[in-house]
Parts: C-alpha cells; structure tokens; sequence
C-alpha cells in the first residue's frame, strides 16, 4: 500500500479538491470531495458524513488510503465529530485516539491526527460534515481549514439538493399511493352507486324496531367494533350504513366487504389488497378494502363464511391496525373502525371448529340483534307504503296506494325473506299492476285462503292471525312515525317532508286530511 503524499501548497490543495468535485455530482461527489481531501491535504483517511439527528450521523463516502471503504454509520458521543457535528470546526493534530478513548475505531485505524469541519446551510443548520484523519502529526493551516470549509459549503449544497430529490421521491411514492388509493375509492364507490342500497331510512315503529334504533343512537359515536348479528334480509346493512352515519366517521366511506360472495382463495387480497405479480392473474397493483376504508368504517357482511387462515390475519388487522398486502413485506398501518354482521350462529361455528373464538370476541364487542319481520308486524303497513312509494318512482306508475286485502294478507304471512322479501314483492307488484292500488292475490304473496286449496307458492299460516289495517291508518302511522323520528320537524334536508319524498305543503296538506298534529297543540 502506498503511503499518502505529503502535504501541497494552499493553491494545489484547492486545485486538486476543485478538479476532483468539478463534475461529479450525488454519491460520486462525495467519494471524490473524501478522496481528494486526503490526498491533498496528504492524509490516510477521509469521510464525508450526513448527519441523522443529534446523536448519529452516517458516511456518504469513505476513503482509506488506496480505496473506498464501506459506508457505517456511528454515535456522535465519545468521538472527535461530536464538536464539529454542533458547528464547530475542530483539528487535533496529535494523540486523538488517547483523547477519545471511547472511540475504538480511531485506535483500529492507527489514527494520530483528526481535521473535521462541519456542513452548514444558508440557516446556519448542520446538515453534515467533513473528516480527515492521518496516522502521523497532522496541523492544518488556517488557508488549509478554509479550503476545506469552502468544500464544505459546496458538499452541504449538494446534500441538500439530494435530500430534496429523495424527499421528492417519497412524496412521489406517496402521490402515486395516494392517487392509486383514490383510483380504487372511485371504482368502489361507482359500484355502490350503481348497487342501490336497500331502504335508506329506519322505517318502523313496532317496539322491537325501535329498541334497535335507540340501541343505533346509543353505540353510533362509540369506536368499538360492532357485531350485527339477524337473519338473511332482515336489514344488517342497513343498521350498518346507519351507524356510520351517524358516527364521527361520516365523512370517510363506508366500505362493505361481502364475505360469503368471494371464493376462499381470494378474499384474503379482497381484503388487506396485494402487490402486482403476487399470485397468477396479478396483474397489477390491488388496493384493498382495509386501506380504502382508512379513516372510516368496515362493513364484514356474512363474517361467518371467512375461511380459518384468513380469520388469523382479520384478527391482527382488528388488534394491531396493520396488515401486510397479499406477495408484500411492507406493512400497512390504518385507522379503520369494523362491523360485521351474520345470519349464522357464531357460537355453534366455533364449537364446531369453523370460526375462531378469539375472533369472535374480539367482533362482539357491541353486539345488535336486528329483529325479524315476524317480530315486527306492526311495521307491516309502513314498510309496504314506503316501498310502495319507491317503486312507484322508479317505474313511472301512479300507483298510490295498497288494497286493504292485500295488507291483510301480508299481515298473515310470515315472510321468510324478511324485509328484503317484502320489497321485492312490492317491487314486483308494482311492476304487474295496472291500476291506482296495489291488489296482490294469495298465490303471489304466499298466503293460503281459508276457502282456498293449498298451492306450492304457500307459505305457512302465522298465528295469531293479525287484525285488518286500513291503507288510511298504514299511512297515517308511517307519517306519525317519520315526524316523531325528526322531532316535528317538518322542513329541511333531514326534516319529516324529505324522508317522505313530498313536499312541505303536501305533507302538511295530508297531515290535516289525517287528522295530525303535535301533541303539545293536541291538548
């Protein structure tokens, strides 16, 4: 190895730092400022370091003597740097490794001498610095040390400039997530506008019904993860849009995740997304529908169809706020608060072994039993104006009320569907009918007449048998029910005319014709 030359004039130092940095730019800068540092200035070593905070610093270029060595990175504490990394230019021309005795990398190195001048910005604020070290007596000049901090100037300006190239490059990377992120937002929320959702408001006045609106009002503001549990059509999804908005978490979306409608070897990506080329068919980048419901709410419809392997990683995302996307090793950290609903009885799932226990307390936490339409009779008449009015709308026909036969018939049957039954025969009606009132036979509804033979479209008989309604009285408590909702209040986005799609005269007009109004004028 050849020994490192001796000491040139002021002008050649600065000739050959300045010929040696001249072109060079980034990394090379930095191996060419060290590497001519010590070659000027006749030293074995010299590194050029970034510094990290107040207590690290890593090397940017290392030059030993013949070559470079690989970059480190070390605490300032106990090391001649500790000074210059506080803006101080410091020179020991002798004995530094016995004044640093902490530092065992300087008597590694054989070092008898260290030159450190720090890398300050137009602020005055240490962004670096630079270290010659030599293995004999080394004592600059004072030209000598203003060289080297003029180089200093130059590197603490290059150091910037590719701090801001990486901070750009982050922000870039952080742009094209946030934008892919926004791609995937936008798809998901086009679908839900194209799947229309099912009765947007809680149409119902029977006790049960009411008990879970209180129960809504009551968890809504609440973080804690929510488990909906009733059967299928009952209105789960419902309960769930209607905790979100009413919810701190409103103005982020509500994502929905159908459990049970996505094959086993796909709902995982589904779920926490994956990176291109993950598995066969990924083809690009997936976000999924955790990050998309960052910041809002997660609907897990069916949870009880979830395989087992995908139920452990559910629970680390519910516990930890993280996941790692499918074919990826970056974790992904979240704020996303999680319902989930089923029509299964989770207990016996987990007896059964198909459903995790620790899963299945970590989701019932705030448990919410949706009644059955059964359970809820009385709501009946309310819920058919309601769909009545909707499908009407949205087929052009003037159709404007239900015969009282009808009602009495859907009074007696004990609609297995649910709500969701009740709707789409309403829907169905509607479609079929040609005059003002809506007039459904038995066979379409299901139900057996007492003077009529038995068909394959019956359902079965409930009992009690529920007493006959008039369209009048139906439509009258519906009114009751959506004004009591609103506290009397009759105007306004959220005032009792909008939820009943009329306007404010009209309402007020068949308030009057049905004999309504406020209590406290009542008496």
């Amino acid at each position: 190895m050849n020994a490192p030359s001796a000491p040139t004039a002021t002008s050649d130092i600065l000739r050959a730092i300045a010929e040696g940095t001249s072109a060079a730019t980034g990394d090379e800068f930095f191996r060419s400022l060290a590497k001519h540092a010590a070659l000027a200035l006749g030293a074995r070593y010299a590194f050029a370091a970034e510094t990290l905070s107040e207590q690290e610093s890593r090397s940017l270029a290392y030059w030993e003597g013949s070559d470079f060595g690989e970059g480190f990175s070390y605490r300032f504490p106990g090391t001649p740097c500790l000074r210059v990394s506080q803006g101080h230019v410091c020179a020991t021309p002798m004995d530094v490794a016995r004044l640093y005795p902490e530092d065992l990398w300087l008597t590694q190195i054989a070092a008898e001498a260290y030159i450190g001048v720090p890398m300050r910005n137009a602020q005055g604020k240490v962004l670096g610095h630079i270290a010659v070290l030599h293995t004999a007596r080394l004592e600059p000049t004072p030209e000598v040390v203003s060289i080297l901090q003029i180089f200093a100037a130059r590197g603490c300006a290059e150091l910037e400039r590719m701090q801001t190239d990486r901070a750009l490059s982050q922000a870039m990377v952080e742009v094209q997530r946030l934008r892919e992120r926004l791609e995937a937002e936008n798809v998901y929320l086009q679908e839900e506008i194209q799947n229309e959702h099912n009765f947007q408001d809680l149409v119902g006045s029977s006790p049960p019904w009411q008990r879970l609106v209180r129960e809504i009002e009551a968890v809504a503001a609440s973080e804690a993860t929510v488990l909906i549990v009733g059967e299928t059509g009952t209105g789960k999804e419902l309960v769930a849009r209607a905790l979100h908005a009413r919810s701190p978490r409103r103005e982020r979306p509500l994502v929905k995740v159908n459990c049970g409608a996505i094959s086993a070897g796909l709902v995982e990506s589904e779920l926490f997304g994956h990176v291109k080329g993950a598995f066969t068919g990924a083809l690009q980048k997936r976000v999924g529908r955790f990050e998309l419901a960052d910041g809002g709410t997660l609907f897990l419809d069916e949870v009880g169809e979830l395989p087992l392997d995908t139920q452990v990683k559910l629970l680390r995302a519910l516990q930890e706020q993280e996941f790692e996307p499918v074919g990826s090793s970056q974790t992904v950290r979240v704020n996303v608060r999680v319902i989930a609903a089923t029509n299964r009885n989770l207990e016996q799932a987990i007896r059964e072994g198909r459903f995790r226990a620790d899963l299945y307390y970590r989701l019932n936490v705030i448990p919410l039993h949706v009644p059955t339409l059964r359970e809820r009779r009385a709501d009946i008449g309310q819920l058919a104006l309601y769909f009545l009015q909707r499908a009407a709308r949205k087929s052009g026909k003037a159709v404007r009320g239900i015969a009282n036969a009808t009602l009495e018939r859907m009074m007696r049957y004990s609609w297995p569907g649910n709500v969701r039954e009740l709707e789409n025969l309403i829907e169905r009606g509607v479609v079929l009918s040609s005059g003002p009132l809506l007039d459904l036979d038995a066979h379409l509804i299901g139900v057996v007449e007492s003077n009529a033979p038995s068909s394959a479209l019956a359902g079965p008989v409930s009992a009690p048998t529920a007493p006959a309604v008039s369209l009048e009285e139906v439509e009258r408590q519906h009114i009751l029910a959506v004004l009591e909702r609103t506290g009397w209040v009759l105007e306004g986005a959220r005032g009792a005319a909008a939820l009943l799609n009329l306007t404010p005269s009209t309402a007020r007009s068949r308030m009057k014709r049905l004999g309504i109004s406020r209590p406290d004028r009542q008496r």
